[in-house]
């Protein structure tokens, strides 16, 4: 009979043992979710804003650009951070560097 106890006592032991998940496999949904999270949206706005940062360096006096506010204008002068828009003949506007959106012409080509 003690030997019926100390076998019972043996399975329930192992069966403890085979309840536990090991440490590594609870972690894999959390690196999936990270994953998901880091293909479709991290990467793709850091993408995104480095494309901007490039396109914001590589402007020069004469390109015809277009604001985040939707001011079209051509540019007359630029400094570091401001930039001078000629938005008709002789009408002038300073605006930040970072506010400009991007080049007129890729807009305009797509409504063609």
């Amino acid at each position: 009979m003690f030997n019926l106890f100390i076998s019972s006592a043996l399975a329930q032991e192992t069966a403890t043992k085979a309840q536990q998940p090991n440490a590594f496999m609870s972690f894999i949904p959390f690196v999936l979710i990270f994953a998901v999270f880091y293909f479709l949206m991290i990467r793709p706005s850091k993408k995104r804003l480095d494309e901007e940062k490039k396109m914001l360096t590589a402007l020069g006096k004469g390109d015809e650009v277009f604001t985040k506010s939707g001011i079209i204008g051509t540019i007359a002068g630029l400094t570091d951070d401001i930039v001078t828009l000629e938005v008709s003949d002789g009408v002038k506007m300073k605006m930040l560097r970072g506010q400009i959106g991007g080049l007129s012409k890729t807009i305009f080509k797509k409504e063609s």
